[in-house]
C-alpha cells in the first residue's frame, strides 16, 4: 500500500483553496481532484509502505518538536504532462527544513519511485486541478479560470497527516504542530 505524510493549512486558507478547486467543478470543467476527497495540502514525503502504527507514533513525537510553520502562496503552477493545476507556496528556510527533517525521521520507509517528494527534489505544490484524463481543452479552460479568481494568500500550516493513497484517500491520522 502506498501512503503520504501531508501537511495541513489553517482553516481560512485551507477554506480559499477548496474554493478554487470547488469553482472548477463548478464550472463543469473536472470534478477529478475532488473525487479523491483530499483536503488542500502540501505532500511532504511518500512511501510504497508503513508500519501505520509506528509511523503515527514517529509523528507525533516529530510534531511535539516542530512549530507551526507561515504558508505564503504566491502564484499559480501547472504541471504539464499530467495536466495538473496547483497553488505555488512561496518557500522559506522553514518549509524546507521540516521537509528534510521529517525524511530524517521516517528513513526507514521506501520512496522509491517518489523521488519528487525527496529532499532537495521536491516540489511543493497544493493541488486545485486534476484534468489529465478529461476531454482536450479542459486544462486550458481550468487553468484560465484558476487564474482569474486567485489572490495571494498568507496563512499558516497548522498540521501533519498520514493518509493511505487509495481512491478516494484515507486520512489514517492527523497531528497539530506546535504553537
Amino acid at each position: 500500500m502506498q501512503y503520504a505524510i501531508e501537511l495541513y493549512y489553517d482553516r481560512e486558507t485551507e477554506k480559499k483553496l477548496s474554493y478554487l478547486a470547488q469553482r472548477v467543478a463548478d464550472e463543469k470543467l473536472s470534478t477529478k481532484f475532488l473525487e479523491w476527497k483530499t483536503r488542500p495540502h502540501l505532500t511532504l514525503a511518500c512511501f510504497n509502505d508503513v508500519d501505520e502504527k509506528k509511523c503515527m507514533d514517529q509523528l507525533k513525537k516529530f510534531a511535539q518538536n516542530h512549530n507551526v510553520v507561515p504558508a505564503y502562496i504566491g502564484s499559480i503552477g501547472m504541471f504539464n504532462d499530467t495536466k495538473t493545476i496547483f497553488a505555488s507556496p512561496i518557500m522559506n528556510r522553514s518549509m524546507y527544513q521540516l521537509q528534510a527533517e521529517l525524511h530524517e525521521c521516517l528513513s526507514d520507509y521506501d520512496t522509491t519511485g517518489w523521488e519528487w517528494y525527496c529532499p532537495d527534489r521536491w516540489v511543493p505544490h497544493c493541488t486545485l486541478a486534476l484534468t489529465g484524463e478529461d476531454e482536450d481543452g479542459i486544462f486550458y479552460k481550468a487553468s484560465d479560470l484558476i487564474l482569474h479568481e486567485f489572490k495571494k494568500m498568507s496563512g499558516e500550516f497548522v498540521a501533519i497527516g498520514l493518509v493511505k493513497i487509495t481512491f478516494p484517500v484515507k486520512e489514517i491520522c492527523t497531528i497539530d504542530l506546535c504553537r
